[in-house]
């Protein structure tokens, strides 16, 4: 579909049924709650959209989106409207007591499966894989050769990203000393001032494009990390979403959420461990909700 030229008498202006419409398909398609309230946010982060393709209005913006049978118009739509920030050991709470759970319960195990959900430009995966190599360095564990770590986005602008595995340095301002020469290579003359993840580390991870409001994967996981993206969804979706995360655990597996998504009024499986951090003790057990 071809843009109409923009109104050069200014910006156009986002109306309420603008806002319904688009709220609408963020919610069917993806399950991002947009509520009452976030007409400023829409209009901020899709005017740019409409400043590069020229649309004459939201309206127009909107059909261009619907009508484009790729899709990519409509994941550069939820692109926009979430946020994709994020850094090295982000949260390193949650790292170190990964090392807590890896060392004392998992050690002997032959392999762990890990699910990094949400994985934006990939900075999460690839800390876990550092994580666990650094952890296999200092103590014997029986995963150490088995370590596979799925990370999945909806987005595949991220994704790509994450594939390049290529950083501005201030992505590891959270690093240890030893991770710059271990495990990253310094970008010269064009890339000076990047660093790419070292093949041996990004090759325990493995990319795929999922949306968590379809079907998850077939497979199961010691481990999943879903931080940072349940604040998108509303109660309903987010208890869905948790519940279907849950199935995927082994018993005994952990979810680590972000620590502003507590499970706090969802009712599920799972049993609190400690803040963001719960477990799958018994998947046919009662329904509880956070405390």
């Amino acid at each position: 579909m071809t843009a109409t030229l923009a109104n050069p008498a200014g910006p156009p202006v986002l109306t309420a049924s603008d806002f319904q419409r688009i709220s609408e398909l963020a919610r069917e398609r993806f399950g991002l709650n947009l509520p009452s309230g976030k007409e400023g946010l829409v209009a901020a982060r899709l005017g740019k959209k409409i400043r590069e393709g020229s649309f004459a209005s939201f309206a127009d913006y909107y059909r261009h989106v619907v009508s484009d049978s790729t899709g990519n118009s409509l994941i550069e739509l939820i692109d926009a409207l979430t946020t994709n920030h994020t850094f090295f050991l982000r949260e390193r709470a949650h790292f170190d007591f990964l090392r807590q759970i890896v060392t004392r319960e998992y050690q002997d195990r032959p392999g762990l499966r890990i699910w990094s959900a949400a994985c934006s430009t990939g900075e999460e995966p690839y800390s876990i894989a550092m994580y666990l190599t650094d952890v296999a360095r200092e103590i014997p564990c029986r995963w150490s050769s088995g370590v596979r770590i799925l990370a999945t986005d909806i987005s595949t602008r991220v994704l790509t990203k994450a594939q390049r595995a290529v950083y501005a340095t201030e992505r590891f301002r959270e690093i240890p000393e030893s991770w710059w020469k271990n495990y990253l290579l310094r970008g010269q003359k064009a890339c000076e001032g990047t660093y790419k993840v070292k093949p041996a580390i990004a090759g325990l991870v493995e990319f795929e494009r999922l949306n968590l409001i379809e079907p998850l994967p077939r497979r199961s996981f010691e481990i999943i990390f879903c931080r940072n993206v349940l604040m998108y969804f509303n109660k309903a979706t987010q208890k869905d979403i948790v519940a279907r995360l849950s199935a995927c655990l082994e018993p005994g597996g952990y979810l680590f959420v972000g620590h502003s998504e507590a499970l706090t009024g969802i009712e599920h499986k799972l049993d609190y461990v400690r803040p963001a951090v719960y477990r799958n003790q018994n998947a046919s057990g009662p329904r509880r909700r956070s405390a």
